[in-house]
């Protein structure tokens, strides 16, 4: 199924991240990095259309040589987002770096509200690649290559110690009870607490806090490892490496990973392409239940629809593509949907539309296939009504005849 797709040109504006906080209103995160490119790095409202149109309605440019928005994640009920955004050369040379931000969305204008510095390395190439809020907005993942640090949301204080990962980190997760990391090579769970700090329904801090992290003294303490899931070597090859993880939204039990395939070279054999599957666990086993291969080249993003009867995900292949959550069977593709390999996949809420981004300074909006459940019961039931009349109908005449 080919469905229908819309391509936007955003000048000078390479994308890396992007949000929705409802159905029709979408940040969008860019630009051209830490590098004295001359893009400047911002981020941008856009209001996004069901006939997959959108418009521009504020943008906030940040200050001069600070990063692009590298990762970013959204928080509807408090109409905030969170992003991943480097300081400037100079602090990150002494240690300093307000990496994580947190935005208020109001009256169409992008308003800072808070920093928090989970990175302090100093090393100019690390940045916050991970960005995942918990499922009721309570707790509040960030990563850079090798440590990730879990904050209560929205006050953006420590709730255990940081956790170090020897290989890389891809992303994460959350379950109601779990936090499962994704790295090259495993993947990482880790018991969260069970006295997590209550969600806040506004999101707002009064005072000095309001534009900066939080400095008040928190006791924490590491959190638990459970369990460790390699990738399945006999089935996927030596190599193969994890890149994304999305848990079922009405089903704890579930959750999607990329894999991608990393075939060894040789001199005497033609060399294997890198392949990307999509692969469905359930979590209380760890047992994968399905597995699809999506392409020939690696999976770059991957999202998970609200209702849980999508996955979305952008290719090395610079497609888009969708396959059905339950069976993974393939649903939809577009094929050089960018210039680019495309960095973000993004569904809205109620799952009509999915939005993909590049660095090649396009956004795509892509309207989501109908289904009989999207229908709802009656529609679908009214169409079957009309098909079984119209076949009576049809059968009638070919007996008088």
């Amino acid at each position: 199924m080919r469905p229908k797709h819309s391509q936007h040109s955003i000048p000078t504006f390479p994308v890396y991240s992007c949000a929705f906080l409802s159905d029709s209103t979408l940040v969008v995160g860019g630009g051209g990095g830490a590098a004295r490119s001359g893009i400047k790095n911002k981020l941008r409202l856009y209001e996004v259309s069901e006939d997959r149109s959108i418009q521009q309605q504020d943008e906030f440019e940040l200050e001069r040589g600070e990063d692009a928005p590298m990762s970013m994640a959204a928080h509807a009920e408090t109409s905030t987002v969170v992003c991943g955004i480097n300081s400037p050369e100079t602090q990150l040379a002494n240690g300093l770096n307000e990496n994580c931000r947190a935005y208020n969305v109001k009256e169409n204008k992008v308003v800072p509200l808070r920093t928090k510095g989970t990175l302090s390395s100093g090393d100019l190439e690390e940045y916050q690649k991970v960005t995942v809020l918990s499922p009721d907005g309570s707790l509040l993942a960030v990563a850079g290559p090798h440590d990730l640090v879990v904050l209560s949301y929205p006050s953006l204080n420590p709730v255990s110690e940081p956790i170090h990962t020897e290989k890389e980190i891809y992303d994460a997760a959350f379950s109601p009870d779990s936090l499962i990391i994704a790295t090259t090579h495993s993947l990482l769970v880790y018991s969260l607490p069970k006295d997590n700090p209550p969600p806040s329904s506004k999101g707002k801090q009064k005072g000095k806090s309001k534009n900066k992290g939080s400095s008040e003294k928190v006791s924490t303490s590491a959190l638990p490892l459970l369990n460790t899931v390699n990738v399945p070597s006999d089935t996927f090859g030596e190599g193969s490496t994890f890149r994304q993880i999305k848990l079922h939204p009405l089903d704890e039990t579930v959750a999607y990973t990329v894999i991608n395939t990393n075939p060894p070279r040789s001199r005497q054999k033609k060399s294997v392409s890198r392949q990307g599957f999509i692969t469905k666990w359930n979590i209380k086993s760890w047992s994968i239940e399905k597995s699809r291969k999506v392409g020939d080249k690696g999976v770059t993003c991957l999202d998970l629809s609200a209702d849980g009867r999508y996955v979305g995900f952008g290719s090395s292949e610079l497609s888009v593509g969708l396959v059905d959550a339950m069976t993974l069977a393939p649903c939809a593709t577009i094929l050089k949907a960018h210039e680019f390999p495309p960095t973000v996949v993004k569904f809205n809420p109620s799952a009509t539309l999915l939005v993909s981004g590049s660095p090649d300074n396009t956004l795509r909006v892509i309207s989501v296939p109908l289904t009989a459940d999207s229908l709802g019961s009656g529609t679908f039931l009214l169409i079957l009504a009309l098909i079984i009349i119209v076949l009576a109908v049809l059968v009638q005449l070919y007996l008088r005849k």
